[in-house]
């Protein structure tokens, strides 16, 4: 999936004005990359087009760990939209890495966030 259809298809899917769609893109990408191993951020980089990449790149090569409700503070923060705004970004980000990238890299994503996040997604256990 090319960059622009990446958007694209966040901007079908979630209800946020479309040009949040780009900011909130880069606040997930970047929030994730600190929520996950600096290698597994570095596996679903691979798997990306290049300006998604570039969020993904982890300050660290330990996961901090925080849940849910951190993570969208995070993202509204740094989008500059409101959590409810941020929730449904994310949610809309990651069902569109979720057909972006392979399977398995997906489930190795998803492996290392907790179950609260599988449930906004839809992912089953």
């Amino acid at each position: 999936m090319d960059y622009n259809t990446f958007l694209d298809t966040v901007t079908q899917r979630a209800p946020v004005p479309p040009e949040k769609v780009e900011p909130l893109t880069r606040a997930t990408l970047e929030t994730l990359a600190e929520r996950l191993t600096k290698g597994e951020a570095h596996d679903l980089a691979s798997e990306l087009p290049k300006p998604l990449k570039e969020q993904l790149v982890s300050p660290t090569p330990e996961a901090q760990r925080f849940g849910l409700d951190e993570f969208i503070n995070r993202v509204s923060s740094r989008a500059g939209v409101s959590p409810n705004e941020a929730r449904e970004g994310i949610r809309a980000e990651l069902t569109t890495l979720r057909d972006a990238v392979s399977e398995g890299e997906f489930r190795d994503v998803m492996s290392q966030l907790p179950k609260e996040f599988e449930e906004l997604v839809g992912v089953p256990g």
